[in-house]
């Protein structure tokens, strides 16, 4: 398990006293001008550490996996096209199946909200999820041979789904509203990190493959990770230090079982 967030600190205020290199140095240890520079690179980088963003902490905590998420191969053979369709139809028939519990966390989010101005965007992401004009699932399943629903409801859950489902309904019926943020931040921020990485790249030959990329890029879908990610970033700023190691948990599994999920689609 990462290592917990036991503390957020609050933004340096002050300026530190600058130092002239030429004059930096004492008569046996002078110091150079190449070693001046090297402390100053050194001191803005721990300068950024220390004012880093909450989600930028959560997502530093889980670097390795994250990395995995942001280059696993579904996305490449996504974005190139290649993908083996037997793959992509266990992949979309399974996150088919956890819509509902995200929307249900989604609400909860938007329900335990601070202020309306905090709710209105959730609201409007709940009406593009769920509007009729999105249409991608029911194409899709057309496309690739398995619209009928009955059939579809015969195919298990996998222990990822079920993972993820239970995430989703236990974060929004028990978790904080940070913890329901983190869940939903790591579902979104995820996917635009990947979907910018291969968005340039993208092959538009068939509507199965490109669109799923749009649909986690763009500009409207960066406003959405820009909202959930400054409302969590703005609870980090507000909890303790057992809230913070709440959402880290909540965030820890949720990159766990987005690596399971396309782990799974290859099996």
């Amino acid at each position: 398990h990462p290592s917990p967030i036991t503390h957020h600190p609050s933004p340096i205020t002050h300026q530190p006293s600058t130092i002239n290199p030429s004059s930096a140095q004492s008569p046996s240890h002078p110091v150079t001008p190449s070693q001046y520079k090297r402390c100053q690179a050194i001191f803005v980088h721990l300068l950024l550490f220390m004012v880093q963003r909450f989600t930028d902490e959560l997502r530093h905590a889980v670097s390795d996996q994250w990395e995995r998420v942001v280059n696993h191969k579904f996305t490449k053979e996504l974005a190139a096209g290649t993908i083996d369709r037997d793959v992509l139809k266990k992949y979309l028939i399974q996150d088919h199946r956890f819509l509902d519990a995200f929307l249900v966390l989604l609400a909860s989010m938007v329900a335990n909200a601070r202020s309306l101005s905090d709710r209105i965007p959730g609201c409007q992401f709940i009406g593009v999820i769920a509007g009729k004009e999105n249409t991608y699932f029911e194409r899709c399943f057309e496309k690739l041979g398995c619209s009928d629903d009955e059939e579809r409801a015969t195919i298990a859950d996998a222990d990822c789904t079920v993972g993820f489902i239970n995430l989703m309904r236990d974060a929004a019926a028990n978790g904080s509203l940070g913890e329901k943020l983190a869940v939903l931040v790591v579902c979104e921020w995820s996917y635009l990190s990947w979907g910018q990485a291969v968005q340039d790249s993208t092959n538009r030959d068939s509507f199965e493959t490109y669109e799923w990329i749009d649909l986690h890029s763009g500009e409207y879908f960066e406003s959405v990770v820009s909202y959930l990610r400054g409302l969590l970033d703005k609870e980090g700023e507000l909890i303790d230090a057992a809230g913070k190691e709440a959402c880290l948990q909540r965030f820890s599994k949720a990159i766990q079982l987005e690596e399971d999920f396309f782990e799974h689609a290859y099996s």
